[in-house]
């Protein structure tokens, strides 16, 4: 950068800076939010499109440096509308935004189409102040197009890359928001997750995901996969930021009749839940099996070492607890049946500058276009397409119950209430698809690293709308450990 004192923070600031962080550095006039755009995107030029080229962020938001300079200007007559105030923070590209970016689902398909409106989760942040810095790469249709894609690939965006080592997984299918705030190209992120879609690159990129209940945030505006499963959710360098952008999504949307069960937290500011302590007393039930199998024997002993901290921390472990339907003949039936349905609701209404109109359009387009469409084919899509859109299908209502009973009532339920446990916790994101599929809550936090650098995760899941105690156990086991080191560019 030209600017000697941009240079220098942007180099030794801006990486690791927390929202309270640059919250107290625009209060005091030091910086402004205006000059945070600059030293992001200096960084989003020199990181994700050279140096290590991270290709994680897609599309930059043309009209963020002016949105900066009225916020700074807003700030300077009226003061501060809270804690996202000219914060820069990044959006995951299945997240409608009413604007001059594109929303594609990383898709070349949708590679000109601008929404016609803003996502609810667009609004909350805008209402914030949030300063929508641009769009993030993503594992292509949110990882819903075939079997066997690699995670963080996308025709749109070609392949997202971990700023820890380019021979570690991304994770997905929130790929391009994990690395890009795991390299400090923003302060936040909002992911999506379906299935393990926040937690698992959150997990690969030493990061704070948050995959709430659904209903806490409105998924109105959300290229969908599975309107049982899916919702947004933060991801962050520390718990404190999560907690903050969670406490500005998390509203009632009279378009999205799920939100209506958030009774309780619709409003609520997250943050004053958090407790050093807050482990102290906690029966934290330990599920191993199948789900510590996956694990290579250095990850383990990293994450029993996690596990020795919760209990150095008060916590009472519950080791080797079995949920009952873990080994249950599980598939993926209900979002094969709710994926056309929903898709094609989405592209009706939200999807402007295309025509593209269905599901079938858009494999269609697919087909005609091969070579940079089919690197790794669409067998989802068309059996999603096979359905008849109605969801009336025998085979989806019994597969939905089905769900339903083996991940609540004897799943994630029976499993706490057997070992009368506060919260499960499980490594990575192993264990994700249990809790997606009850739409329960889970919070991913760094727990520590391969002698290679790569990061590891620890989980806490919890039941509806416990995502306040999930902050609270994983905020505790953050100040306690202090895992988390950015990755060396």
């Amino acid at each position: 950068m030209e600017n000697p004192k941009l240079k220098k923070l942007s180099e030794e600031w801006l990486p690791e800076a927390a929202i309270e962080d640059i919250q107290e550095k625009l209060g005091t006039g030091e910086i402004t939010s205006r000059e945070l755009v600059l030293m992001y995107l200096h960084r989003i030029a020199s990181y994700d499109r050279h140096g290590p080229s991270l290709n994680s962020v897609l599309e930059i938001n043309p009209d963020a440096l002016q949105i900066a300079e009225a916020l700074d200007s807003e700030r300077r007559q009226k003061g501060s509308r809270g804690a996202l105030h000219g914060v820069p923070v990044l959006i995951k590209d299945n997240i409608a935004t009413y604007d001059k970016m594109h929303t594609s689902a990383g898709s070349l398909v949708l590679a000109d189409s601008y929404a016609r409106e803003d996502s609810f989760v667009a609004k909350q942040l805008r209402k914030a102040g949030a300063v929508i810095l641009g769009k993030t790469n993503m594992t292509e249709w949110a990882n819903y197009m075939t079997v066997g894609m690699k995670n963080g690939y996308s025709s749109r965006g070609g392949q997202v890359i971990n700023p820890y080592g380019s021979d570690f997984d991304t994770g997905g299918s929130s790929s391009g928001s994990g690395a890009s705030i795991a390299a400090g190209l923003a302060a936040a992120a909002v992911g999506t997750e379906t299935s393990g879609s926040i937690i698992s690159p959150a997990s690969q990129h030493s990061l704070i995901g948050v995959k709430p209940t659904v209903g806490l945030i409105s998924r109105t505006g959300i290229i969908p996969i599975s309107h049982t499963q899916d919702t947004a959710g933060p991801m962050t360098k520390t718990v404190k930021d999560a907690a903050i952008l969670l406490s500005t999504l998390a509203e009632a949307d009279k378009e999205d009749p799920i939100t209506e069960t958030n009774t309780e937290f619709s409003g609520v500011d997250f943050t004053e839940f958090l407790d050093g302590n807050g482990l102290n007393g906690v029966k934290v039930a330990v599920a191993r099996e199948t789900y510590f199998e996956y694990l290579t024997d250095e990850k383990k002993e990293i994450l029993d070492r996690a596990l020795s901290v919760l209990e150095t921390q008060g916590a009472t472990l519950i080791d080797n607890v079995k949920i009952p339907t873990t080994k249950a003949k599980w598939t993926y039936d209900v979002l094969t049946y709710e994926f056309k349905a929903g898709l094609n609701a989405y592209l009706e209404r939200f999807a402007g500058n295309t025509e593209i109109r269905s599901l079938a359009d858009v494999i269609s387009f697919n087909f005609a276009n091969k070579k940079a469409m089919l690197k790794y084919g669409q067998s989802l899509l068309l059996a999603a397409e096979n359905t008849s859109g109605t969801l009336t299908e025998p085979d989806y209502i019994y597969a939905l119950e089905r769900d339903q009973y083996l991940s609540k009532e004897n799943g994630i339920d029976a499993a706490l209430a057997n070992n009368e446990a506060d919260v499960l916790v499980f490594p990575n994101n192993y264990g994700a698809s249990i809790p997606a599929k009850a739409g329960y809550p889970s919070v991913t936090v760094p727990a520590g690293y391969t002698e290679e650098g790569e990061p590891v995760g620890l989980t806490f899941t919890g039941k509806a709308y416990s995502e306040a105690q999930l902050l609270k156990y994983a905020y505790a086991f953050e100040q306690a450990t202090k895992h988390r080191r950015a990755p060396v560019l």
